[in-house]
């Protein structure tokens, strides 16, 4: 069974319930909607869908403090051109204004640096950019402006209605562009009230500085490389992506590596040499998800693109080791996990098995990137859901909370639906006799046919 997780962005050749089911069957385990293209309906349309297939986390990526291009039809220019853009309703302009904080010899890069040019004038609330190669300006397209800290407001209005959305609809995740620091983040949970995971999206040099109190606050990051690597210089984007993955596993918390992982196969059937490298090296360094965006969301070859990730991953994913130092004590769980973790190398033991109410001791447990694979108990759909995402996590959904032998019931369960067998040895893990947070305190190691056996005497 496949440990690496891929979340599949929907767009225009995704969204119908017979192409959810066939990445769902290819290996799909989250599903995303970009907020960039689109509107509430659609969104919504797009969620009655997936959840009519699959019992899968949806993420919702909003746009967060971040610039895009407005167009109201592509606009095609050559190097040389100049162009004009302005800031409120013409027929090219940026979502925020950003005018007087704009200098003359400005970069400004469009689509993930895909157009580069520079600011020249700035005259009647307009920017003149140069056209430093030729292309295509088109409705959507991101917007960077490298080593320039500009007061754009995290949440826009269109932003604050979604995150509505969200918490109507309850959306598992939010992913919050261009994450600057942890205030960002508390603006989303604390502010706007959403009480679903957040993840914070890594794009620029401001959320790279700040990333451990970012972590801190949210659930998890992506390492978003396409804005990244325009924001910062792309030479740097590989070790700050090992890094940074590094940070998450250490700590427990979700990590997805996103943007141009398959980018060929939009439109072709098979990916470069290059791009399985880069998929197969994002999940050796640790990634929990590992993200297709434009692939799925409009490319030629969706269901194609996630069964290429999927294989990718079986085969990388034997290799995979924890990357995670030891340090000092942190709470019971961190420490049991630790346990699990050397009895795992130590003795044959087939399937590990955590009660959790939270997802926590589960992710405790996955980030040592153990050979067994580990069947997360929880009582709580939510919970369920979101260690979806989480490497080599299998979650199954038991409420086992009124049980008398509550790890005897989970037993008993998992063998009815045939997810261990009588001849498995399995590491159970749960919370006995307490109430405290983060304290899964007991370790039992049973073989399933004597544990049944023990129980019916």
């Amino acid at each position: 069974m496949k440990k690496t997780k891929i979340i599949c962005t929907l767009g225009p050749a995704s969204s119908s319930k017979e192409m959810i089911e066939k990445m769902f069957q290819a290996g799909m385990n989250g599903a995303r909607i970009n907020t960039a293209y689109g509107n509430l309906a659609q969104y919504q349309s797009v969620i009655e869908n997936v959840r009519e297939i699959a019992d899968i986390p949806i993420i919702i990526d909003v746009k967060g403090p971040e610039i895009r291009i407005r167009a109201s039809q592509q606009k095609v220019f050559s190097k040389g051109d100049i162009l004009e853009v302005g800031f409120d309703g013409e027929e090219v302009c940026f979502n925020h204004d950003i005018y007087d904080e704009m200098k003359v010899d400005d970069e400004v890069y469009i689509d993930n640096g895909k157009i580069r040019t520079r600011v020249i004038e700035l005259k009647d609330r307009k920017l003149r950019l140069l056209a430093l190669n030729s292309g295509a300006l088109e409705d959507g397209k991101g917007v960077n402006i490298p080593n320039k800290h500009l007061s754009v407001p995290t949440f826009p209005e269109k932003d604050l209605e979604i995150v509505k959305f969200a918490k109507k609809h309850d959306v598992e995740y939010v992913a919050l562009s261009f994450t600057r620091d942890a205030e960002d983040v508390r603006n989303l949970s604390q502010i706007n009230g959403f009480e679903g995971g957040i993840i914070a999206k890594i794009e620029n040099a401001e959320g790279v500085r700040n990333v451990e109190e970012i972590l801190e606050a949210s659930s998890g990051l992506m390492i978003a490389r396409g804005d990244l690597g325009v924001e910062i210089e792309p030479e740097k984007v590989p070790l700050v992506q090992k890094s940074l993955i590094k940070l998450c596993n250490q700590k427990g918390k979700l990590v997805v590596t996103a943007t141009e992982m398959l980018e060929s196969m939009i439109h072709q059937p098979n990916p470069t040499r290059a791009e399985v490298s880069d998929v197969a090296n994002a999940i050796l360094d640790g990634s929990d998800a590992v993200m297709l965006s434009g692939e799925t969301a409009v490319g030629e070859y969706s269901v194609d693109a996630v069964e290429m990730m999927a294989r990718i991953a079986n085969e990388t994913e034997q290799a995979v080791k924890s990357n995670v130092e030891d340090t000092a004590f942190i709470n019971i769980s961190d420490t049991v996990s630790k346990a699990i973790q050397e009895i795992c190398q130590s003795m044959p033991v087939d399937k590990v098995i955590p009660l959790t109410r939270s997802g926590y001791t589960a992710r405790m447990i996955a980030r040592f990137k153990i050979a067994q694979q580990i069947i997360a108990v929880t009582p709580e759909i939510k919970v369920k859901k979101k260690l979806e995402l989480i490497f080599g996590v299998y979650p199954v959904l038991i409420d086992y909370r009124n049980e008398k032998d509550k790890i005897a019931a989970v037993a008993k369960r998992l063998n009815e639906m045939k997810l261990v067998t009588d001849e498995e040895t399995v590491l159970f893990t749960s919370a006995m006799r307490t109430v405290m947070k983060h304290a899964s305190n007991s370790i039992e190691i049973h073989k399933i046919k004597e544990l049944r056996e023990f129980l019916s005497s």
